[in-house]
């Protein structure tokens, strides 16, 4: 069962890590990287929790298209940071608003796992952990690499993320 765990906790960050790598694209602080990569942790805790608790009640009461909301978020952030891209500007620090979108849209499918969390393992908060730590040290990396390749490409760093943010959001309504 931890295998199992394990697994789902690399396969809910490699989401965590290609949006990470995206948005590292545009230019962040080392700040930035931190403070991302911990929210990112945190709502990769408490969303699969909230998943195995009140998932079930949410799926059988309303229908709801989670992907079609993951993929306005990303639009959203993707074109936003196309437009920055063409303006003048130093590295500014992200907005509470904009963190705690990326960290939900990056962890929405930690809510789809919470659901059902209580066949996959008997231990819930170590599963939940396992997927925090996972998915915190997934978006650390991706940022930092995303990082490095805006330092080498530029200005172009920050359109191609933004259209990788746009693509992945794509993927998720067809």
């Amino acid at each position: 069962m931890e295998l199992i765990v394990l697994m789902i906790a690399v396969i809910l960050s490699m989401d965590a890590f290609s949006l990470s790598l995206a948005y590292g694209l545009a230019g962040v602080t080392k700040k930035q990287i931190k403070c991302l990569s911990i929210v990112v942790g945190l709502f990769h805790f408490f969303m699969p929790l909230l998943g195995m608790l009140l998932g079930t009640l949410i799926l059988k009461k309303f229908a709801f298209d989670y992907d079609f909301l993951i993929f306005l978020i990303l639009a959203f952030i993707g074109i936003q940071m196309i437009l920055e891209s063409f303006k003048e500007k130093e590295i500014k620090p992200l907005k509470r608003f904009e963190i705690v979108l990326f960290a939900f849209a990056v962890s929405i499918d930690s809510f789809s796992v919470g659901i059902t969390l209580t066949d996959i393992n008997d231990n819930y908060l170590l599963s939940a952990l396992s997927f925090s730590i996972a998915s915190a040290l997934f978006t650390f990396l991706g940022l930092k690499l995303g990082n490095k390749i805006a330092k080498l490409v530029g200005k172009l760093s920050t359109i191609i993320g933004g259209l990788i943010l746009i693509a992945i959001g794509l993927m998720y309504i067809f």
